[in-house]
């Protein structure tokens, strides 16, 4: 198991044990190393979850002192609510369109020159490290985000980013959409949205992200059609071998 999946199973599960009250509000976690020893993973990884539970509220690590359980009233707000990854992508699609358009009226040289270094990883189609392409699309996009220079806006893109790398089907669906037809319309788009920075249009910056985000739902919607036409096969597959021994000679009803 990957030492991102580990630690977010152990964030899961001392995050349960918040919820059924193991871990009462206002209370201190214990330290690492009795955590450590109770999940049987490394202090690393329980650092890793503390830190992925404080950025979703549960928690708050106090310097010197330990990691002590919020008040439910007060994490509120920070709890992400259930959403697919479909509904992550829209909301993506609302937000960095408005970042784009105003990027290209803010973008500074030097952080179009960044823009383009990515560019380049994302365009490279000789790469078989999809774990790179992944970080350099979100290093892309958040890139974007801060030259538009608004704080908050640059808040709201992190946040989407870091949702979506929590999604259990999103590791699946980036590995797929960075391949085959997917890589040709990821390097046009890619382009489309560089030009249009380059050129300070913040019209032609907004329809370019736009197309992107679409081009993602669409591949989305095609790619769960896919998986429900593989459940059905699967369904039809086994109700044939059913049938076919039951019609075998010797077999009893």
């Amino acid at each position: 198991m990957s030492s991102k999946r580990l630690y977010h199973t152990v964030a899961e599960r001392i995050k349960r044990g918040i919820a059924d009250g193991t871990y009462p509000p206002g209370t201190r976690l214990p330290g690492e190393r009795e955590l450590a020893q109770q999940f049987q993973v490394s202090r690393v990884t329980i650092r890793e979850a503390e830190i992925a539970l404080q950025a979703l509220g549960q928690v708050i690590i106090k310097t010197g002192s330990g990691v002590y359980v919020t008040d439910p009233a007060e994490r509120g707000s920070l709890v992400f609510p259930e959403m697919s990854l479909f509904e992550l992508t829209e909301a993506q699609s609302m937000f960095e369109s408005e970042a784009a358009a105003l990027a290209a009226r803010n973008i500074e040289d030097t952080e179009l020159t960044e823009l383009v270094k990515l560019g380049g990883v994302l365009a490279d189609n000789q790469t078989d490290d999809m774990t790179a392409v992944a970080d350099a699309d979100k290093d892309f996009h958040i890139a974007i985000a801060k030259a538009s220079g608004n704080a908050a806006v640059l808040f709201v893109v992190k946040t989407l980013w870091k949702i979506r790398t929590e999604l259990a089907d999103s590791p699946e669906t980036q590995s797929k959409e960075t391949s085959g037809a997917g890589y040709v319309g990821r390097v046009a788009v890619y382009k489309a949205i560089l030009k249009a920075l380059e050129d300070r249009d913040s019209s032609a910056a907004r329809q370019a992200m736009l197309d992107h985000f679409r081009h993602l739902l669409t591949f989305l919607i095609d790619l769960t059609e896919e998986k429900e036409m593989q459940v059905v096969q699967q369904r039809s597959s086994w109700s044939r071998k059913r049938y076919l021994h039951s019609r075998s000679p010797g077999h009893s009803n």
